[in-house]
C-alpha cells in the first residue's frame, strides 16, 4: 500500500489536469482500438446507454455517441470534460453526451441498475489501491442492468514501466510524472468474482509499447 494513497491520488488530479491544459485533445479524435471493441460488444449485448469512466477530453465519449449510444461521461478533470463537450458539439452528438466531473474514488452519483455498458481505458490503473479499485468495480455492478456489461483495460505487469520509476507500493510506480497500477492476472480475476468474465486480451499501445489487458465481463443474471 502506498504510504499516502490519497496525496498521491490528488497529486495524479492535478497533474492530468496541467496535461489536459497544456495539451488539448492530446489523444485526438480517432477512438481508441479497445473503443471500437466495445461498441461493438455494447451493441451485441443489446445496450443503449454508456457510461464512460475516466473520459479525458472524450475521444472515446464521441465515438460512442456517434454509434448512436446515449453516452455519460465522467472524468476528475474539469479542463478535459470542457474538451470532450466542445468535441461533442463540433461533431453534433451533444445530445447524446452528459458530462459528470467525478473521482473514481468515490461512490458514483447515479441510482441502481441505471446503465446498460460501462467503458473505463486505463482508469483503474491509475493511482488507485487495490482496495479502491475494487470498490470502483463493485460501484460499477451496482449501476449496470443485469446483463449489463463492462469493458476495462489496464496495463499489466509484464509492461516495460512495471518496477520502473518511482515506487509507491501496492504495484503502483510513477514514471514521467503518470502514476499506474500495474495489473496482474490474480486481480482481474478477483475483480471478476461474481461477472461471467467474457475475455482477457491482451495487446499493445502507443511507442514503448505499452502493454495491456482488455477485459469484458458481465453482470450475472442468475443472481449468484
Amino acid at each position: 500500500m502506498a504510504a499516502d494513497p490519497q496525496g498521491l491520488g490528488d497529486a495524479q488530479r492535478r497533474h492530468w489536469q496541467r496535461t489536459y491544459s497544456d495539451h488539448p485533445g492530446m489523444y485526438g479524435e480517432a477512438p481508441s482500438a479497445p473503443a471500437v471493441h466495445a461498441a461493438a460488444a455494447f451493441r451485441a449485448a443489446g445496450a443503449r446507454d454508456v457510461l464512460e469512466l475516466g473520459a479525458g477530453h472524450g475521444r472515446d465519449a464521441v465515438y460512442f455517441a456517434r454509434e448512436g449510444f446515449t453516452v455519460r461521461a465522467t472524468d476528475f478533470s474539469a479542463t478535459g470534460l470542457e474538451q470532450l463537450r466542445a468535441a461533442a458539439r463540433g461533431q453534433g452528438v451533444e445530445e447524446r453526451v452528459t458530462t459528470t466531473l467525478h473521482d473514481v474514488r468515490e461512490p458514483l452519483p447515479l441510482p441502481d441498475a441505471c446503465v446498460d455498458a460501462v467503458f473505463a481505458h486505463m482508469l483503474l490503473c491509475m493511482a488507485l489501491s487495490t482496495k479502491e479499485i475494487h470498490a470502483a468495480v463493485d460501484e460499477v455492478r451496482r449501476v449496470l442492468r443485469p446483463g449489463g456489461v463492462l469493458v476495462y483495460t489496464v496495463r499489466h505487469t509484464g509492461d516495460a514501466h512495471f518496477g520502473a520509476g518511482t515506487a509507491h507500493g501496492d504495484d503502483v510506480f510513477e514514471h514521467g510524472g503518470f502514476a499506474v497500477h500495474f495489473f496482474d492476472r490474480a486481480l482481474v480475476d478477483a475483480l471478476a468474482a461474481g461477472w461471467t468474465l467474457d475475455e482477457v486480451h491482451a495487446f499493445e499501445e502507443g511507442d514503448l509499447p505499452r502493454r495491456l489487458w482488455r477485459v469484458t465481463q458481465t453482470v450475472r443474471t442468475d443472481g449468484v
